[in-house]
């Protein structure tokens, strides 16, 4: 399948829709400002197991109706979102999928796709399903981090099963377009593999370059005073919520791998090269390197 990052929106089928959001913590809490602000359905849900955080999304008008229960949160829902930790998802796609109604649509916000993909090929006949990935967030967690604008601009992935019907695609594509995303569809496991490269890798990276640090300071500590912006930037994503990580990562495992084998072999390739004090061949291979970034963003975005 091809992406649709250029196609329109047709608003035809979620205006009348009641949205039930199954967690209101970053990615729940967010979807259902934006989904709100933008009036694009009927109703937004939220449905959070803790009281207070249902009691708090009323509060501050994040959602139209609050929920501790799924039966009562899901029933009647015409699109389920699943916005928890993916092994959560997995988990929990058997029995929201026993109480949707039928034609109903179920998609979740997980970052990886295989896994969930298979857990959903197995709903009732009658629920819809679609994988989703929006390509944003934020290292803090929970509702109070809650961004109506968060979505707005991002790639937003969505990877259809053999199953899905297009009426469903095209309600996930709505979904997206309500908060301001792009939809892009792509397969399950390719899209894993493409995220390893650019969201999965760069996190251990962040990692390793604190526990670098860390092993060096062990030796001197004033590393830490040395340290400026280029190192927080650069290890920015190992101040990530751990639990979030561990789900991608347990269930990435293949294609994680082989991105470190990537990584492992550039640096490899760097280290040679410094070593062999050969200085030409290091700029032009840094500058190559510095010439193939620069496309990747726009003015502003680097």
């Amino acid at each position: 399948m091809s992406g649709d990052a250029s196609a329109e929106p047709d608003f035809a089928i979620l205006p009348s829709a009641t949205v039930a959001i199954v967690g209101l913590g970053l990615m729940g809490g967010s979807l259902a400002l934006a989904l709100r602000q933008s009036r694009a359905c009927r109703q937004v849900r939220g449905i959070a197991r803790r009281p207070e955080t249902v009691a708090e999304a009323l509060a501050r008008r994040v959602v139209d109706v609050g929920a501790t229960e799924l039966e009562e949160g899901v029933a009647g829902a015409d699109v389920v979102v699943l916005a928890v930790p993916v092994r959560a998802i997995i988990d929990m796609i058997p029995q929201v999928g026993a109480l949707m109604q039928p034609g109903s649509l179920l998609v979740d916000l997980g970052s990886t796709k295989r896994e969930i993909a298979q857990t959903m090929n197995r709903l009732p006949p009658q629920v819809q399903a679609i994988g989703g990935h929006p390509m944003c967030g934020k290292e803090s967690s929970g509702l109070e981090s809650a961004d109506l604008t968060l979505y707005r601009g991002a790639t937003f992935a969505l990877t259809p099963l053999p199953r899905t019907s297009p009426r469903s695609l095209a309600l996930a594509r709505e979904l997206a377009h309500a908060v301001g995303a792009q939809p892009l569809v792509v397969e399950a496991e390719q899209h894993d593999r493409l995220v390893a490269a650019i969201s999965h890798l760069p996190y251990l990276l962040a990692a390793s370059l604190v526990a670098t640090a860390r092993t060096v300071a062990e030796g001197d500590p004033r590393v830490w005073q040395l340290a400026a912006s280029g190192f927080r930037d650069t290890s920015r994503l190992a101040a990530s919520d751990v639990r979030m990580m561990l789900d991608i990562l347990m269930t990435n495992r293949a294609a994680i791998g082989e991105m470190i084998d990537l990584a492992q072999a550039n640096l490899d390739e760097l280290r040679g090269l410094i070593t062999a004090e050969d200085e030409g061949a290091l700029r032009e291979r840094l500058s190559a390197l510095q010439r193939q970034r620069a496309p990747m963003f726009g003015k502003g975005k680097s």
